[in-house]
């Protein structure tokens, strides 16, 4: 077992190589201070050998290594170097074919053993689409590679060949992969492979992807390619992802987010696919008066000939909006005017809420927390959230309900609260396994909570029911 001190250098050097993109051997003179390979540890050797295609030096090294006298094939099958062994350091290096195949089909590696690596758990298919080495891929595949192997890493779960390959933009590998049968719209935790083109701005890889049908809405923790385009962003990536039917009036409002960015080309981009600019975002506000607050005054009008006046515009021209906007965030500014406003909004509130008036309820919170963003506390942010999801659970919309409970777990992952929210969503959407596993984990953080327990219970239930069932 590696020392606590070599462990931490590994790491050290991994993250180095991440960081740098640097070749394995060069790697190595970094970790050990040194380019003499002599003065690095024998199986370090051998993986700079694999890795440059040395067939004769990988076969000296490997008969030193030979202690027990079982000859160097099977030193080689057993050699690794801190979770490394030397077919992912070929696959992943040069990817020379004729070391590919002494290693396969002389020494009998396995095709699809993982690394250890800093607990990557890479495959040498993975390694190979790293290095981006396109005939050593097809050569592991024809040797029976897994293709739909997946990650194990914490964090990165359910990442596979294919989402490297599109997120690094090799679109050569991932024609490949495609034609091998890789599922275009393989979901990790965080991802769809179009997800991770479009997050790495690779607009010739999210083409590959759309041409072969991947689902240009799918949404991963309630994100959707179009979202990640206005993050980028990649103005390509967007108007791919539009010309493939992706939906630009979605719940987390493209139009709302591309004035607040200040992205201008892509809300002439998102105008023209029928973006509608009279749906205001979470805070009740629509792009315009977002465009007027963030943006410049070219976004605002631009998006001028598509929205209806606004009532409380006075003066309904790009002037008269721009100054509407100048006024509101001085009164904002006023601490009178900001606690009486609360005050009647706290009334409104309560009233709204004992006629079950939901949408009005809604608008009301959002107004509310509104006139309190100069100075707003961390805590009524989440609470902000906690609120809309409750009102969208009221409503019976699953859905926004969900997404709203994400958001207030996310930003405070420690609040039982929220998991309740998210489990009540979830049973909403009839997901129970979802709900037990969430609702779980709230009452790993309050068990002293009864609302968290009754729910827990019955989706339990449900649960039990539904399988039964099926």
């Amino acid at each position: 077992m590696p020392s606590r001190a070599a462990s931490a250098a590994a790491a050290a050097i991994a993250e180095k190589m991440k960081d740098r993109n640097l070749p394995l051997p060069s790697a190595f003179q970094i970790r050990f201070n040194t380019d003499d390979e002599d003065e690095w540890p024998q199986e370090a050797t051998l993986l700079s050998a694999a890795y440059s295609g040395n067939i004769r030096r990988l076969k000296e090294i490997a008969t030193r290594l030979d202690a027990d006298g079982r000859g160097a094939d099977s030193t080689l099958r057993r050699t690794n170097f801190e979770g490394m062994n030397a077919l992912h350091a070929a696959v992943g290096g040069k990817g020379l074919l004729p070391m590919c195949r002494y290693l396969v089909e002389e020494v009998r590696m396995d095709v699809n053993k993982r690394d250890t690596t800093n607990g990557k758990n890479m495959t040498p298919l993975q390694h190979a689409v790293s290095g981006g080495n396109l005939p050593a891929l097809r050569y592991l595949l024809d040797k029976g590679a897994d293709l739909h192997v997946a990650s194990h890493l914490k964090g990165q779960e359910g990442i596979t060949a294919l989402h490297t390959a599109v997120e690094k933009g090799r679109c050569e590998i991932a024609k490949h992969l495609l034609l091998r049968g890789a599922h275009v719209d393989g979901e990790s935790c965080r991802s769809t492979p179009l997800h991770a083109a479009v997050t790495g701005g690779h607009d010739s890889t999210v083409k590959i992807l759309l041409d072969h049908h991947a689902n240009p809405n799918k949404e991963v923790n309630l994100v959707t390619p179009v979202d990640i385009a206005l993050d980028t962003p990649s103005l390509p990536c967007l108007k791919l992802l539009i010309l493939a039917g992706a939906e630009v009036n979605g719940v987390n409002n493209p139009l709302a987010r591309a004035a607040l960015e200040g992205l201008t080309e892509a809300i002439k981009c998102l105008l023209e696919a029928a973006a509608n600019p009279n749906i205001p975002n979470m805070f009740g506000k629509l792009p315009i008066e977002i465009a007027a607050e963030y943006g410049t005054r070219e976004d605002v009008e631009i998006m001028f000939p598509f929205t209806s006046p606004i009532p409380t515009v006075t003066d309904w021209n790009v002037d008269g909006i721009i100054s509407h906007i100048k006024l509101e965030r001085k009164q904002l500014e006023d601490g009178d005017f900001v606690e009486k406003k609360r005050s009647e909004l706290r009334r409104q509130g309560d009233d709204a809420f004992k006629k079950q008036e939901y949408t009005n309820l809604s608008a009301l919170y959002t107004q509310k927390y509104m006139t309190n963003l100069f100075g707003i506390k961390y805590a009524a942010i989440c609470g902000m959230w906690l609120h809309w999801s409750l009102c969208w659970h009221r409503m019976g919309d699953g859905k926004r309900a969900l997404q709203d409970a994400l958001m207030c777990k996310k930003l405070r992952p420690i609040w039982a609260k929220a998991y309740y929210r998210q489990g009540a969503a979830l049973m909403l959407l009839k997901n129970y396994a979802k709900a037990c596993e969430v609702l779980s984990e709230g009452l790993e953080l309050d068990p002293e909570s009864d609302e968290i327990d009754k729910l827990y219970w019955e989706a339990m239930e449900l649960k039990s029911t539904s399988t039964t069932v099926a």
